[in-house]
């Protein structure tokens, strides 16, 4: 981000210049989008569909917590604004035309899953690989097909991830080039927020927890290890095994355990789904561009379907976002503009996405 913003502030034509090799970086994440989607989500509805009344449980729980994470992000970047006077310069971008609801509910069902992936209608992916994926129950040869296609796609992506240094700086160079001090300043507060916004849902999971009738400094205590390890790595299939290890000794049941935080990783992300909220809104503003209710309310919708079965995805926030931006009319040029400042956010919200899967697996065995 450092090089890009630099070359931007000081030779801004020459910035500008740079965002072809950007645009190479945002399209290769594009061509990856389907099979992503198509995979994880047929291999997560397939195998989630028998995971009984525990799973159950555990599935509204999970979808509580994401919910207030995705209206705590947008509520925090709507009410701060943190993207009005950033001016992101960007390509054209064709924005879906307006319709009635009718149309939009129709619009969700593909005549042709192809023609789907070739347009990038996300939503219509998004509702056949989940159809898919309930009717392939049992089906594990499909089932395993659909796991490949979802391991190839994640190979893919870590591969255009080592073109992420040049594309970024090149993106910066060109944001900032185009828009000039005014863009740093955007992705600092936003930054800020994004801190903040976590630090404000860790005090959700606290209430939740005191209301579940667990012990709050007990919890915090039990669960310091696998959150250090979260902030480390950035990784929160990296600290499942010592979360499972620590809300064993903390006293929760092992059959809550080995059902509950694995489900988690791709059902109950919520620092994930804080972010991708905020974001959203943050280049919707960043590129003046109003949303209506309606469309707020879509975004909302299909980010809660997009994210699950996606935790093992390099960057996986990117990937869902760039498939939000192509629905939307949003420019992509905003997605290497919040890689560059990614470093700075990952650490916190992947210690989050720990923190709410060990609080949601805590109060499940509580309450079973």
């Amino acid at each position: 981000m450092a090089v890009g913003a630099g070359v931007g502030l000081i030779w801004p034509e020459f910035g500008q210049s740079l965002a072809p090799v950007g645009r190479i970086f945002l399209k290769l994440i594009q061509a990856v989008i389907a099979p992503v989607l198509f995979g994880a989500l047929v291999a997560g509805c397939a195998r989630g569909a028998g995971i009984g009344q525990l799973g159950g449980r555990a599935v509204v729980l999970f979808e509580i917590a994401t919910s207030i994470g995705l209206l705590l992000g947008w509520g925090m970047v709507w009410w701060f604004e943190p993207g009005v006077g950033v001016a992101l310069r960007s390509a054209p971008v064709a924005a879906a035309p307006a319709a009635n609801f009718g149309e939009v509910v129709a619009n969700l069902f593909p005549a042709s899953i192809f023609e789907a992936m070739a347009k990038g209608n996300v939503l219509q992916i998004v509702l056949f690989s989940v159809m898919v994926g309930v009717a392939a129950q049992g089906q594990e040869r499909f089932i395993r097909f659909a796991e490949s296609v979802a391991a190839v796609a994640y190979a893919f992506i870590r591969y255009v991830m080592l073109l992420a240094p040049a594309g970024v700086a090149a993106s910066m160079a060109a944001t900032v080039g185009a828009g000039g001090f005014a863009v740093i300043q955007g992705l600092s507060y936003f930054a800020l927020l994004a801190w903040a916004a976590q630090g404000l849902f860790a005090g959700v999971i606290a209430l939740g927890l005191w209301g579940a009738g667990v012990s709050v400094r007990r919890f915090a205590m039990a669960v310091r290890e696998p959150f250090l390890l979260a902030l480390g790595t950035t990784s929160s299939a990296a600290a499942l095994p010592k979360a499972m290890e620590a809300m064993e000794s903390f006293g929760v049941r092992r059959e809550v355990v080995s059902l509950a935080l694995p489900l988690g990783l791709s059902f109950n992300l919520c620092g994930s789904t804080i972010h991708l909220a905020m974001a959203t809104l943050f280049v919707a503003q960043a590129a003046g561009i109003a949303l209506s209710p309606g469309q707020q309310v879509m975004i909302l919708a299909t980010l809660k379907l997009t994210s699950k079965g996606v935790a093992g995805i390099p960057r996986a926030n990117f990937v869902i976002l760039s498939s939000l931006f192509t629905a939307f009319g949003l420019p992509l040029e905003g997605l290497a503009m919040l890689l560059g400042i990614d470093a700075v956010i990952d650490m916190i919200r992947t210690g989050v996405n720990i923190l709410g899967n060990c609080a949601a697996t805590a109060i499940l065995d509580r309450r079973s």
